[in-house]
């Protein structure tokens, strides 16, 4: 199951979450507006699998 771990601004802000997750070993993933039309300068939602929430808070954490 997967848990959604946070809200970003901004699609190209999503994508620098998720490198910076996958580089420390967090699978990621990134759920987009329902409008297809939106680009990628409308909000996403990034998901964290349910074991992997706490490793990513830590992550948080240490920024």
């Amino acid at each position: 199951m997967w848990t959604k771990f946070m809200d970003v601004k901004s699609g190209y802000g999503a994508q620098i979450w998720l490198e910076f997750f996958q580089a420390e070993g967090v699978a990621v993933r990134i759920i987009p507006p329902l409008n297809a039309a939106a680009g990628m300068r409308a909000s996403r939602e990034l998901w964290v699998p349910d074991s992997k929430t706490h490793v990513a808070a830590e992550l948080l954490r240490k920024i």
